[in-house]
């Protein structure tokens, strides 16, 4: 054969192969992202300090930028979402100022080890206004029926005690009586997004339960909440928007409340030894008190026996020795003896709050040196959240949270159950998966909660809001996609510019 032809032919022979791999190759098709059957041309945002943005103790810029609604709205843009435009902090520093003092200080960072104040002064003056429109109606620190209060956005209601204004609210009011709800509808959206009703429970929690009336923080009533939610979900959807809603998640257990251990007290036996001669005089009283109470026949001898055993106090040389606490539950004996107050030893069922970190140890009087806050000094109710307080904030929560889905049910709005979100990661060692990432609970390293304890680091917001995408997407057959866990950090440089 002509070697023209033998090459010929091997050149048809590779040409008919190589048609037949390219026409059997996949051909990518381009997904075009719709809205499906929402309308995302005019969103906004309402709710609290999750919604802001706020994270390491603070608001401001970067933190901002990485809110769980500037992401949501990212995603929106890519199916007919309009400009989405946030009420911008001045700075990085985070923290604000009223008439040039400083009233809210500087986010957090990590110093190597652990939290600590960023140095420097906010720029962020709360008296200068933000004009225009304003997408994201998060304001930190907002309970539900803050959303509805006419004037907590006046300035005057800074200086009033108890303060009657919000000084982020203050900077984006539209007037000294207008509300937030008010403001946010004035924007006309077509679709929404609702977070509030963590601060209603919260509050309470960051206190310790505080029970003294003037420094308390104490649970919304019910009825009002429910008056209130109900109110806000109407308004938000009574001009045809769509949405999805947030429910409340359990707050005790976010990193602020599983941080500090219950029994953190080293003591070398000299000292143990001491302290518990202290103490001896205290633990024999609680044995004599209840035997009187128990001969008149006010509270039976077992139960004595309960409250003997969960109120003597004793320390022992080397680590793990539980700090004391006070317990407003605890039977009272001051009547019978003005000594014996409702002191015990913490158990591994009460959770003390992040700031007790910096205070276990001090000296209550720095002249003497046996006054240590959490030893020979019981810890005040604020610094610990007992059983029982903690079955308050449970109960209300699920209270709550009936409400909402309830809300939610009836508007035929998009959910997201937080509190089921996150209770996968309370009970889990390893967290819940993000892309090649798993979020944990602990502080600093376990990539859900930003430096604060409470508030989510920028990963967290984009998992939340993927969580929210998700919802969006089942409910009103929307095909929004997924942001990448690897786009977002879980901690910002302290040189932030």
């Amino acid at each position: 054969m002509n070697t023209q032809y033998k090459w010929l032919i091997l050149l048809l022979i590779f040409g008919f192969i190589a048609c037949e791999s390219d026409d059997d190759a996949p051909v990518e098709e381009e997904v075009v992202i719709t809205s499906g059957e929402a309308d995302f041309s005019k969103y906004i945002s309402i709710g609290n300090s999750l919604t802001a943005g706020f994270t390491d103790g603070a608001l401001f810029v970067a933190g901002q930028e990485n809110s769980m609604p500037n992401i949501l709205a990212q995603q929106f843009a890519l199916a007919g979402g309009g400009d989405f435009v946030q009420p911008l902090m001045n700075d990085n520093i985070g923290g604000a100022l009223l008439g040039g003092t400083q009233i809210l200080g500087p986010r957090l960072f990590f110093n190597g080890a652990g939290p600590a104040p960023l140095p420097g002064t906010p720029t962020t003056e709360v008296t200068t206004s933000v004009t225009g429109a304003i997408n994201n109606w998060g304001v930190p620190g907002a309970k539900s029926f803050h959303l509805v209060a006419p004037g907590y956005g006046n300035v005057a209601g800074l200086t009033t005690m108890p303060q009657t204004a919000n000084p982020y609210y203050v900077r984006i009011a539209s007037s000294s009586t207008s509300t937030v709800l008010g403001d946010a509808m004035d924007q006309s959206p077509t679709f929404f997004s609702l977070w509030i009703g963590n601060n209603d429970v919260l509050g309470y929690a960051l206190s310790g339960g505080e029970s003294d009336p003037t420094k308390a923080d104490p649970i919304t009533d019910l009825g009002t909440f429910t008056t209130v939610y109900n109110t806000i979900v109407t308004t938000l959807t009574s001009q045809d928007a769509k949405g999805v809603v947030f429910n409340i998640p359990d707050v005790t257990s976010i990193a602020h409340f599983t941080t500090v251990p219950y029994n953190p007290v080293p003591l070398d036996a000299p000292t143990a030894g001491a302290v518990n001669g202290a103490y001896a005089a205290y633990n024999g009283g609680i044995v004599q008190a209840f035997a009187f109470l128990v001969g008149q026949g006010a509270i039976s001898q077992e139960d004595a026996n309960a409250e003997i055993t969960r109120r003597t106090i004793t320390f022992a040389e080397g680590e793990g020795n539980a700090v004391v606490i006070l317990d407003e539950d605890l039977t009272d004996l001051t009547m019978i003896n003005p000594a014996l107050t409702n002191m015990r030893q913490a158990t591994a069922e009460d959770l003390l709050v992040l700031p007790a970190s910096s205070f276990i140890g001090t000296l209550a009087d720095s002249q003497n040196p046996l006054s240590v806050n959490g030893v020979a000094i019981p810890l005040a109710d604020k610094w610990v959240l007992t059983p029982e307080e903690q079955e308050e904030i449970a109960a209300a929560t699920t209270a709550f949270n009936a409400v909402i889905e309830a809300a939610v049910q009836g508007a035929g709005l998009a959910f997201v159950d937080a509190n089921d979100l996150l209770n996968q990661v309370s009970d889990s060692d390893n967290g819940v998966s993000f892309d090649e990432f798993q979020l944990q609970g602990n502080l600093v390293f376990g990539g859900l909660f930003s430096l604060d304890g409470v508030h989510p680091t920028a990963r967290g917001y984009a998992f939340l809001a993927n969580e929210a995408a998700t919802a969006i997407n089942t409910t009103y057959s929307s095909n929004l996609p997924m942001v990448k866990a690897a786009g977002y950090p879980t901690v910002y440089s302290a040189m932030l510019p």
